[in-house]
């Protein structure tokens, strides 16, 4: 059995403890979170968690009934293997030599990305999309120099029936 990525969106009671109990989980089993982005939904008392894990599907099914069982869990929904759209959202921080200022416009043009913030010596860059676009762009302004980084990690809802 390999390992694939799964993503599970939780939709939980918003209330103090209920992410510390749910990340508790993951760690007391020895799963591993890839990535974990929390938030209120249109309720405010519900906020929705999406979590990315690789694992086998006979273990996600494991971490979906132990999740179920956790005190404030309304809702869990594995979107792997369901239609979805998911996103992740990136802060990149990188040098611009004024040498590189064109290209590093280019690159964020291509990618349909935004400069969010301009200082004497670098850009901040802000870029929506699936991993596969953040690490191509990654991939490409790498060379040109990288200072920082900030990712949200994935997000996604289901998609509508037609």
């Amino acid at each position: 059995m390999t390992n694939e990525k799964h993503v599970l969106s939780i939709l939980v009671d918003n209330q103090p403890g209920v992410l510390s109990r749910i990340s508790g989980l993951f760690s007391g089993r020895g799963y591993n979170i890839e990535s974990l982005c929390v938030a209120e939904t249109t309720d405010p008392n519900i906020s929705r968690l999406t979590v990315v894990t690789k694992a086998n599907q006979p273990l996600v099914e494991q971490i979906k009934k132990q999740l179920n069982k956790l005190i404030n869990i309304i809702k869990v929904h594995e979107l792997t293997g369901s239609k979805y759209v998911h996103r992740e959202l990136a802060l990149i921080k990188v040098n611009a030599k004024t040498e590189n200022r064109a290209e590093i416009l280019r690159i964020v043009d291509i990618f349909r990305g935004k400069i969010v913030d301009v200082g004497p010596d670098h850009y901040t860059i802000e870029v929506t999309g699936d991993e596969g676009k953040m690490e191509a762009i990654l991939t490409l302004l790498r060379p040109i120099g990288i200072k920082e980084i900030a990712r949200t990690g994935t997000i996604a809802l289901f998609r509508d029936s037609k």
